[in-house]
């Protein structure tokens, strides 16, 4: 708890506008990836073919998108950042691995890796000034 409570610190003094704009992209980016894989359903099960084989794809197929659902939220509005992010990372890591296992799609990679850059990134910068959690804090 105390590593956290100086992150926070650290994140609040060296906070900037453009880094919760980043914070505020990158869930909104999750979300809407979320919400194509739970309309594109098929297209999920179909990038996951390969790994038919030895994972249960309707238990991943359900985790990323619900992950990516809420996670989406909880980053845009920058609560409970931290959890919203690391929550993300399985998924991320497994859709850089699809790529290398499946068919290579280098704009899927590209948009994988700077996405999972980000979420590690924000794992230990947190949410910033301008979020919920800044807030709830203020008040106590």
């Amino acid at each position: 708890m105390d590593t956290i409570k100086k992150l926070n610190k650290w994140a609040n003094s060296h906070t900037s506008f453009a880094l919760d704009i980043f914070r505020i992209v990158l869930g909104a980016f999750i979300f809407y990836k979320g919400m194509n894989f739970s309309v594109h359903t098929n297209y999920l099960y179909e990038i996951l073919n390969p790994l038919d084989e030895w994972l249960g794809t309707v238990m991943i197929v359900h985790y990323v998108t619900m992950a990516h659902l809420a996670g989406g939220i909880l980053i845009v509005i920058g609560l409970i950042t931290r959890v919203a992010v690391l929550a993300q990372i399985p998924a991320l890591i497994g859709a850089v691995l699809i790529n290398f296992i499946g068919v290579m799609n280098p704009v899927n990679l590209i948009a994988a890796l700077v996405v999972l850059l980000a979420c590690l990134f924000f794992t230990f910068y947190g949410s910033g000034k301008h979020s919920v959690d800044y807030v709830l804090k203020m008040q106590m």
